[in-house]
Parts: C-alpha cells; structure tokens; sequence
C-alpha cells in the first residue's frame, strides 16, 4: 500500500525500505529475542517524487538526511513492530510535509510611536519602583 503524501504525491511500496532490528535499551528477555524496531531508509534522489519535493528535501539540514541524499528513521518508541511500522511511516511523511511547506515572506515593520512611548514609560516607571525601594540615608 502506498505512503500518501498529499492529493498528487505518493511513495511506492517499492521506493521504502523497511528492515525490522533489535530495539534498545531497557526491556527485559524480550528485547533481546525480538526484533520490534524499525530501521526505514528511503532514497530521495531515486525516489518518484516530484522535482521540487526532491530539491527541497535535499535542501534541509536534517540529521536524519546523509550526504547521499538517503533518509533513515529509526522507529523504536513501541512495543510492536506493526506500531513501530506505522510510526516510521508517519515520521517520514510529516519531514517531507515540513519541507515542503513555503514560508511567508516577512515584510519588515517599525514600532509605532504610541508602543515605542509605552516601552520607555514602563523603563522609566519600573526604574522609579526600584529607586522608592533603595534605602535612603539622611545626613
């Protein structure tokens, strides 16, 4: 079945690769014996993907990204391989979703008077509390 990405993209069965491991850390007998985790590997530059997925991608400066243009995800967070499966998947779809996504370009503004006049009452009213705060010494 293949991974949906949005209404036009898809990433074939073929494209992913997915290889259960031995999970680690803590767990028991069980951690030892079954191999629960997920370790996914998916080829951006071989993928079919679109070319502006593909350049974005390539673009991030992501750890999970090598140099080849190869992402891995390990997913190991469950106690279940299907679960562990699901969340690999869903991993690999929410980095693509996020370099896709365009920034709105910001347009610079300047502070308005009536704020600017705000701040430096609010400096002058706070220096004044700590002025009334200070012991004052009469000679």
């Amino acid at each position: 079945m293949p991974l949906k990405i949005s209404n036009g993209v898809e990433i074939a069965d073929w494209q992913l690769e997915l290889t259960a491991i031995r999970a680690q850390g803590a767990g028991g007998q069980n951690v030892n014996k079954v191999s629960s985790a997920i370790h996914l590997r998916f080829d951006i530059k071989s993928s079919t993907l679109p070319p502006f997925y593909k350049e974005r991608l390539l673009q991030l400066s992501d750890a999970r990204i090598t140099s080849d243009g190869v992402i891995i995800i390990k997913a190991q967070s469950h106690r279940t391989q299907e679960k562990n499966r699901s969340d690999a998947l869903d991993r690999l779809k929410s980095l693509i979703l996020s370099a896709v996504v365009v920034q709105k370009a910001r347009r610079p503004t300047k502070a308005t008077r009536n704020s600017q006049r705000r701040r430096v009452d609010k400096k002058t009213q706070r220096g004044t509390t700590k002025n009334l705060r200070s012991k004052k010494i009469d000679y």
